[in-house]
């Protein structure tokens, strides 16, 4: 056990790692140019946070959440998404004095103790943006022109936004009513959980992903018939907003998210190339969110996609990232005498800005040069006895086939002037 890893969780060793910086690369940038700024929180919270921000009646809190009682007696959770831990730093930071709308950005890991699958992990990594303290359509319809930007900019293809209003507080006591009628003659029929939620939440039932409560879900009532004018209204122009920027969407009745605490629109991005579990990313507007967990009233929308779904679709779509880059001079020793002068050139190469390494295993120079073509090394700076008694070091462009002897001093120079 001491040298196996949890269930559901990954090391992402060298090779792969770059592809995560690269996609990291691509959120700062996005992120930038959207005006968003980085938000880090604790990856543990009082768990109280997510039963108030998520939902009692979600899965996450019911069935999924890394929950234990610490030194103090206070019951801690892992958290499972960004939402609420980014609600409750704009809460306690008093964010909302400052400029608004506030518009932030995370990444990170979170944890859900879920079985693991393709694209999904006990301890996943998430990218996440939110928007508090704005009611404007527009805003919805800009968090997710940025979702789909994100997915463009990283080449993915074939991708089905989905979107729906899933009501307010005005109008969804209508829908509870005809839910509650629908499922009645079905109550028995339904698994435990979808029992419970009857009468908590009826709107739950329609994101049980038990098979057979799906369904018996079918033909439901949907937040589309019940919505009031104002909810309608809202809806109508995000889809005119999206429209404006040439995105393509489907209206889905059905679509509710796996949260309680969506308002309004709500969103979901599918994937065709990762089987039944498609979703790479959602979203959707929390009005009631920053009032539930102890704020004033103010509106909020985010959206937050899972990274390892996204290497996922990559793969799957054959997109290659960029490939991690080797040293740009491997620094190689040939001769008495010559190692400590290696030590000192090496480090002054990396003092001009140069990325450089080293044998550090005693190996011939055959060898080293084995090496430093293994490591993908442009440049190999040979220290040799003959040139260093002459003060010149033999450089060799390693993609070119050329070499060159070149005074010590002016080696960094030389290097440069060849990248």
């Amino acid at each position: 056990m001491l040298t196996t890893r949890p269930r559901g969780t990954n090391d992402i060793l060298p090779g792969e790692v770059e592809k995560w910086q690269y996609i990291e690369s691509v959120i700062k940038q996005l992120c930038h140019e959207y005006g968003f700024a980085e938000l880090r929180t604790p990856v543990f919270e009082h768990t109280d946070l997510f039963i108030r921000g998520v939902g009692e009646t979600t899965d996450i809190v019911e069935k999924e959440m890394y929950t234990f009682t610490d030194r103090g007696e206070r019951s801690i959770t892992l958290r499972p998404e960004g939402t609420a831990s980014a609600v409750r730093a704009y809460l306690e930071n008093k964010l909302y004095a400052g400029v608004q709308p506030v518009k932030l950005y995370y990444t990170g890991p979170m944890f859900r103790y879920d079985r693991p699958q393709a694209g999904r992990f006990r301890q996943f990594h998430q990218f996440g943006v939110e928007v508090f303290g704005s009611d404007e359509p527009a805003v919805d319809a800009e968090v997710i022109a940025m979702a789909m930007d994100f997915y463009t900019r990283l080449g993915l293809k074939d991708l089905e936004l989905r979107i729906n209003s899933v009501g307010c507080p005005d109008c969804r006591p209508v829908l509870r009513e005809k839910l509650q009628a629908f499922f009645k003659p079905k109550l028995n029929e339904l698994c435990a959980n979808c029992q419970g939620r009857y009468n908590r939440n009826p709107l739950r039932i329609l994101d049980c992903k038990n098979t057979g409560c799906r369904l018996l879900g079918a033909g439901a009532p949907v937040t589309l018939d019940c919505l009031c004018e104002n909810c309608a209204k809202h809806f109508s122009l995000v889809k005119k907003y999206l429209s404006l920027l040439d995105i393509s969407f489907t209206v889905d009745s059905s679509l509710v998210r796996g949260l309680d605490y969506y308002t309004h629109t709500a969103f979901e991005v599918m994937a065709r190339d990762i089987g039944a579990q498609s979703s790479i990313g959602g979203g959707g507007r929390y009005n009631g969110l920053i009032e539930e967990c102890g704020g004033a009233p103010a509106p909020g929308i985010g959206y937050a996609v899972g990274l390892e779904r996204v290497l996922l679709i990559a793969e799957k779509q054959g997109i290659v990232f960029p490939a991690a880059l080797g040293p740009e001079v491997f620094v190689a020793a040939a001769g008495a005498g010559t190692e400590e002068t290696a030590f000192k050139v090496l480090f002054n190469l990396r003092r001009t800005g140069l990325s450089a390494d080293k044998d550090y295993l005693g190996r011939s120079l055959k060898a080293q040069m084995k090496h430093a073509g293994k490591l993908a090394a442009r440049f190999t700076v040979i220290i040799g006895e003959s040139e260093l008694a002459e003060g010149l070091l033999l450089v060799k462009d390693m993609l070119a086939g050329k070499q060159e002897k070149v005074p010590v001093q002016a080696v960094a120079e030389y290097i440069k002037n060849s990248l």
